[in-house]
């Protein structure tokens, strides 16, 4: 029996160990309360009317928590059901200054760029024509705070230039990212007046990570039964991942890909110990760096 897998995860039951370590290193949705609250927050951008002062969306936490993945799942929805692209995502580039943001913008946008590219009037006056053309509705900037390492008067250009996109082609930004992103946009009323900020923290110990941890023990093709919800292993993955969804999915991929590989067919306290997993915070100071030096 399989009553504790999906459906799509039970079909793989009878299938090579090596196609169900593929399913379960592939990427997976995994719904949970917030979620669910940036994805109704988001099509708001789409189905609102045209405005010179078009409101946008934060969303803001902690590095490996599922900011960039919500983000692009949304974008992905949106392609499947319209006939037009009006959401595009735009991946930060590191930088500081105009330049490097445009750049990043004109590759968000799959558009070449124009032999010198690095002065700014040239470069805007392209970004400006490709805004016009494709007339988006949301560009979303992932790793936005890749773009606030620069000097203050840089930080102040981009978001003056996201102010003037917003006015001049009526586009929403959506701006990922760490904590770092909130503390820059609030610094002044005038960006802070312009964002509906939804906060992405870490996981607490609860009855949502409970569900969190049975959804992903469903989706993982173990033949027996880990119930990973319960003590001691709910408390094991929470203390090791700190909190973190992309922590939580790494240690239970790994333990589940254990499983498999030694007969066992169910995550344990053991598979999970065996993986020697160090928390996020730890990492800098983990002994495997000292063997290195």
């Amino acid at each position: 029996m399989a009553d504790h897998l999906l459906p799509s995860a039970a079909l793989l039951l009878g299938s090579e160990d090596a196609l169900r370590i593929t399913h379960i290193r592939g990427p997976r949705w995994i719904s949970h309360p917030v979620a669910g609250k940036a994805h109704d927050a988001m099509p708001l951008l789409l189905d609102r009317p045209s405005s010179l002062r078009p409101r946008g969306v934060l969303l803001a936490g902690p590095y490996h928590n599922g900011k960039t993945m919500i983000a692009e799942r949304f974008a992905i929805e949106h392609l499947r059901q319209s006939d037009r692209q009006r959401v595009w995502v735009i991946q930060t580039r590191e930088g500081a200054g105009l330049s490097h943001f445009y750049a990043s913008i004109l590759s968000g946008l799959r558009a070449p760029q124009a032999a010198g590219w690095r002065s700014l009037s040239r470069a805007g006056e392209q970004v400006d024509h490709l805004l016009e053309s494709l007339k988006p509705r949301v560009l979303i900037f992932d790793e936005f705070h890749s773009a606030l390492r620069g000097r203050r008067q840089d930080v102040k250009a981009i978001f003056s230039f996201l102010r003037r996109m917003a006015r001049v082609h009526d586009i929403s930004p959506v701006l990922v990212g760490e904590v770092a992103v909130y503390d820059a946009i609030h610094n002044t009323e005038e960006m802070g007046s312009r964002f509906d900020t939804i906060p992405i923290p870490r996981w607490g110990y609860d009855e949502d990570f409970a569900t969190l941890l049975d959804s992903l023990e469903a989706s993982m093709p173990l033949a027996l039964p880990s119930e990973l919800s319960r003590q001691p292993l709910a408390r094991i993955v929470h203390d090791l991942s700190e909190g973190l969804i992309g922590e939580v999915v790494d240690i239970v991929s790994n333990a589940a890909i254990a499983a498999i590989r030694n007969g066992e067919e169910q995550i344990t306290e053991a598979s999970i110990a065996s993986l020697n997993y160090i928390p996020l915070s730890r990492r800098r100071n983990a002994a495997l760096r000292d063997e290195m030096t």
